[in-house]
Parts: structure tokens; sequence; C-alpha cells
């Protein structure tokens, strides 16, 4: 008896088909893209925002906010430029996001966000500070629809708070520099240096390195060669771990600063005790330490609980952005178009304040708080 062979494109058409039949009208939903990194050395940090994003969605299910289903649908940037537009160009092919809360890092945000203008998709980001992030939104060559907001102060704000503290609260004339080379982390020691030179500091050297470089000890000895009162770093928390153990064990006990990058458990993880003491910069002021945040801590630690599930420096960020977007779904609908003019005329009353953008997507809250890191609880303490 012959057989004939049925073409494979036929039979998943008509799996497709029968599916579809079974399964009646698809349900309405709303998705809000959470493009951040999941893995890698700042994973920690973007599985935090994910888990902030995903419990407010849950609570608006629950309550039965919108007459239709949010989804929080999780997209692994890797921290890396060229993942992050790879990500960006998957989310504006996904009809049913209406909006991203993300990129964790300056270096993706920037790239990204060209992709986002042109898909016509709202993107609030929760943590990158690099004022180009959405200055370039300004810019004569940005083609599209302005759609890129942000719920932090920037860099420029930033660097310069923590150039005050060192030069007038500490009384330290004489720094050291050194940045990742990042968009965030060079930014950030540009702006601390601006400021410090004009209170009248000295910068007595500035250096590079790579993301990634492990061995800083030939460069720290250079450095301490030249007798500073403090090391200011722009970057994250691994290499400003790496970089404070390794002054420590050089005997340097020249003061070290960061900034929110490397505000963050990990840093004891990487550094051990030689964290103590550390001067890091936050934007806003700790989740800890706000009384408008409680209910939101009870909720996450409830509804997360295992090993490395606490609350990251920047999750309560997250939880606003997507706070935020909902206010806007209420006033636009789940349409991408209308909810990009309903944020323009944001005035939301949250857990960090009131947020309101000025024309380039900037949040008008400006406040920054200085912490100091204690090795003995892994906590980090304001600093008045």
């Amino acid at each position: 008896m012959s057989q004939r062979r049925v073409p494979i494109g036929v039979i998943l058409g008509f799996l497709a088909a029968f599916s579809a039949a079974g399964c009646g009208p698809r349900e309405k939903v709303a998705r809000i893209a959470v493009a951040v990194p999941l893995t890698g050395d700042m994973g920690t940090e973007g599985q935090g925002l994910r888990r902030a994003v995903e419990l407010a969605v849950e609570e608006a299910n629950a309550s039965k906010r919108f007459p239709y289903r949010v989804e929080a649908v999780p997209y692994d940037d890797r921290a890396d430029p060229k993942e992050a537009v790879n990500v960006a160009n998957l989310i504006i092919s996904d009809s049913r996001v209406v909006a991203v809360v993300g990129h964790y890092n300056s270096g993706c945000a920037i790239p990204a966000a060209k992709v986002y203008s042109r898909g016509g998709v709202p993107m609030i980001t929760p943590a990158a500070t690099n004022p180009e992030v959405t200055a370039q939104q300004l810019k004569e060559e940005w083609s599209g629809p302005r759609v890129v907001f942000r719920v932090v102060p920037t860099d420029d704000v930033q660097g310069s708070y923590a150039a005050e503290f060192v030069y007038n609260k500490l009384g330290k004339k004489r720094v050291s520099i050194m940045h990742d080379k990042t968009p965030y982390g060079q930014g950030l020691a540009e702006q601390f240096r601006r400021r410090f030179s004009q209170l009248g500091g000295q910068i007595v050297s500035e250096d590079g390195i790579s993301v990634g470089d492990r061995d800083f000890k030939a460069l720290l000895t250079r450095i301490k060669d030249n007798k500073p009162e403090g090391l200011y770093f722009g970057g994250l928390y691994t290499e400003a771990g790496l970089i404070v153990k390794q002054m420590r064990e050089l005997g340097m006990k020249t003061a070290f600063f960061s900034g929110d990058g490397a505000k963050t458990t990990g840093l004891f993880d990487v550094a051990g005790e030689a964290a103590d003491g550390a001067y890091l910069t936050i934007v806003g002021v700790p989740v800890e330490l706000l009384k408008s945040a409680r209910e939101f801590v009870a909720n996450y630690g409830r509804r997360w609980t295992g090993p490395g599930q606490e609350i990251k420096p920047f999750d309560h960020f997250g939880y606003e952005a997507a706070q935020i977007i909902f206010q806007a779904m209420e006033r636009a609908g789940p349409d991408r178009k209308k909810m990009i003019e309903a944020l323009k005329e944001t005035r939301y009353q949250g857990l960090v304040g009131t947020t309101q953008f000025d024309e380039k997507g900037d949040t008008l809250n400006k406040v920054i708080t200085m912490t100091q890191a204690r090795a003995k609880d892994r906590s980090f303490p304001a600093v008045n």
C-alpha cells in the first residue's frame, strides 16, 4: 500500500487551528516588559526589579483594577548594549506590550531607547542614571516620539552631591578618581570631578578600567604614591568591591567613595570586611527609611521568601514605575500612543514622593542620600 507524506507545514497549521478552536477567543491581555539583566554579575539586581514589577502586577490583577489581565514579561538584556537592542526589538514586535520597565544600565538604556521610540513603546527606567538616557530625545537627530521616562535622579545630581559631601562635609581636598569607562561609571565620575574642581578640590589622578578586570594592585600602587585623601570610583559593585579590598590589602587607609551602582549587599560578597566604612550615594531615600514604603516592604517580604530574594536598592523604583504605568493605563487604556501622552502629564504620589516629569522625561524629584557601608550586618546606614 502506498503512503503519501503530509507536509509538516500543513500538520502544524492544522494543529494551530485545532488549538485555537479548542481555546476559544484569546483573553485580552496588556503586557509590561521588564528589560533588565537577569543573569551575570548584575543579575541579582535585575531579578529584584523583576520581582518588584511582578508584585505590582499581581496586586493589580487581584484587585480587578483593569477589565483585562496584566502580565509582567521579563527580558534578559545581560547588561550588554547589543543584547539590549535585540531585546528592545523583540519587545516592540509584541503588540500586547504597552510599556517597558527598564533598562537597569545606562549603557543598555541609551541604545534601547531609540528602538522603543521607533516602535512607539513608552519606557520608564528605574535605575539608569546617565543624563543621555533622556537628553538624547531633545537632539535634532532624534526622529521618533519622546517615549523615555526616568523615576530616579541623574548622575549630574548624584555626582555633584557626592563631591559636595566629600569636600564640605568630610573636608577632603585631594582625591583620585577611577571609573569603568561605561556611560554610567564614567558619567558619574565626570560629574564628581567637575563639581569637586569647582569647589576648589584637587584631582590628583584619574584612571579608567574595564568591566571584568580583577587585578588593580599595580594601578592602586601608583595612586597610593599620589597620597590622595579619598578615592572616588564610578562603576558597579563587583569592581568597586575588588578595588576597596585591594586598597586595604596594600595598606591604603584612603576613604573610598562610589555611587548607587555599588550600594548593594553584593559589595560585601566581593570585599568582605574591607567594604566597612565605604561611602556610597543612593538616588532617593533607601527603602528601609521610607515610611511610605512600609506596606511595600512587608508585601515584598511575604511574597518573596527565598535565599537572595531580599529587597535590592532599586526594587521600590521598579514597583513605582509599574504603578505610574498603571495610572497611565487608567487614563489612556492599553494604547501605546495614548499612554505616552498620559505619561508626560504624570503626577503620581507614591513610595518615593511626588513624581512628575520634565520635558526630557526626567523626574523632578532630585533627592540623593549618602550612606556608609557597615560590614558587621551588611547594611548601609544613612549619613547625616
